[in-house]
């Protein structure tokens, strides 16, 4: 596995990976196994729409490195603020994981930034 690549990310050390903009090179990047993804989706909260980020983040949420996953979870907190809302998908992947561990201050965020009003009902089908 090559730590950079033809875009000229630099996955091995997760340096300038919180410039990303392209939800295709993330998956790319899944596919190969690449180490920073967390890192990556991170970039993709700050830089792309809450809709092409969502399925990444939810992704990412799985991954097996713990920083990393954590990092995912980050990045759903960095949606809600800059998004003043989560998708049904994001919100219920919070619920479940609960108010406690590397969720917690994506979820402290939630409440935070995304009016209660606003909040998704219940979760997502699982």
């Amino acid at each position: 596995m090559a730590a950079e690549h033809d875009s000229g990310w630099d996955w091995e050390t997760g340096e300038g990976l919180l410039g990303i903009d392209d939800p295709v090179e993330v998956d790319a990047a899944f596919q190969r196994g690449e180490r920073s993804l967390g890192t990556a989706v991170i970039g993709l909260a700050f830089n792309c729409s809450l809709e092409d980020a969502s399925p990444r983040i939810l992704r990412a949420m799985r991954l097996p490195n713990a920083t990393q996953r954590g990092f995912a979870f980050t990045a759903a907190g960095t949606a809600a603020r800059l998004n003043g809302a989560l998708t049904p998908e994001l919100y219920a992947a919070l619920r479940a994981e609960g108010h406690r561990g590397c969720a917690e201050n994506a979820v402290d965020d939630t409440l935070t930034f995304v009016p209660f009003r606003e909040l998704p009902c219940g979760s997502s089908g699982g």
